[in-house]
């Protein structure tokens, strides 16, 4: 398979599909002016493929933050593109849409990836999603747009997640979730007075969760929300941590990116040798894939943030572009096969 990328920083999406001839599958990235109107351009080129966006930033060799981008897999794949409605309320009344394109696509754990794009509840969402998927092992990776809109096959919904399940005909896919993160010390917290609607983080240990972060971290209450890009929660999961992100100062609480329920297990979380840990990530890619014809993937906004402040954002996609074609978006949340998490990076890998 071949993945295309084209970009145009004026909002032109002619431009941005310029050479794009036969897709079998595409990607719409755009900005929130543009989303609609991109939408039914885009079906009206190329009607009938398969098709799923939302509002975001794209990147190849660089950051596309305005205008629009499209991602197109072509040359020896199989997709079928959908959309899952009403997700804050009950997903699971559309999930036969879903089992239906699993059958149709007639995909495997092998050759098969579920991409998704999320308009909110991710983690109900992906629990949804999960229960059809896990019939033939399918994995998932995907992300949170901005806006509440997503797009399917040239609509446009809100309350949604728009999917694409993607089969390949040359080979092997596999997915892949990176942490830059690890424990900072011997700091475990039992959270409580949560809201989980508002993902509110109302106590660690009983005491008020923004006194417990600043005397830990000795930060000004001004400086919680960038600090987090250094310094999140953890939710232990197994042998596993699932990053949640701090999104705002709430009186005394935190407000979070990702829920927490009262009596769940946190840790702190520090920045690790985040250079040290891509190059680790893409030496085990090119063992795993010794030939590989494309890598989509989902960067965190806190990621993009966070490497674009100690200028590394650009030598890190350089990086990832050695590797081969290599494209993706940037998320307000990242999906890794039934997990919500945060400040990650997950991508998918075709051979």
């Amino acid at each position: 398979m071949r993945q295309f990328f084209g970009t145009s920083h004026h909002g032109n999406l002619k431009e941005a599909v310029q050479g794009l001839s036969h897709p079998q599958f595409i990607m719409l990235f755009s900005n929130d002016g543009q989303f609609d109107t991109h939408v039914k351009e885009l079906e009206a080129l190329y009607p009938g493929v398969p098709s799923i966006g939302c509002i975001g930033m794209s990147y190849d060799i660089r950051v596309v933050e305005k205008g629009v981008s499209v991602i197109a897999f072509l040359d020896g794949i199989t997709a079928a593109a959908n959309v899952l409605e009403q997700v804050s309320v009950m997903p699971v009344k559309y999930i036969r849409r879903l089992e239906e394109d699993v059958r149709k696509v007639d995909g495997s754990q092998r050759d098969t990836v579920c991409i998704d794009l999320c308009s909110g509840n991710d983690a109900c969402v992906l629990t949804t999603i999960h229960t059809a998927l896990k019939q033939r092992n399918i994995s998932l990776v995907g992300g949170t747009g901005d806006g509440g809109k997503v797009s399917a096959n040239g609509k446009v919904y809100e309350d949604a997640v728009a999917y694409a399940l993607v089969k390949n005909h040359g080979g092997r896919v596999k997915t892949y979730k990176e942490n830059i993160y690890h424990q900072m010390g011997d700091y475990r917290f039992i959270a409580s007075g949560t809201d989980k609607a508002k993902y509110i983080l109302g106590s660690l240990n009983g005491q008020p969760a923004r006194q417990v972060y600043q005397n830990i971290l000795h930060v000004s209450e001004q400086q919680i929300s960038t600090q987090t890009f250094k310094n999140p929660f953890g939710k232990l999961n197994g042998d596993d941590v699932c990053i949640i992100s701090i999104k705002e100062v709430c009186g005394s609480a935190l407000a979070c990116f990702r829920q927490v329920n009262d009596s769940d297990v946190l840790v702190l979380l520090e920045l690790g040798d985040y250079k040290a840990i891509v190059k680790d990530t893409i030496s085990t890619i090119r063992k795993d894939f010794p030939r590989l014809s494309a890598v989509f993937s989902v960067n965190c906004l806190f990621r993009y943030k966070l490497f674009s402040d100690c200028h590394y954002m650009e030598e890190y996609l350089k990086e990832m572009r050695a590797l081969g074609s290599h494209a993706g978006f940037v998320g307000y949340g990242e999906h890794y096969n039934n997990r919500f998490v945060n400040q990650s990076m997950t991508c998918v890998v075709f051979e």
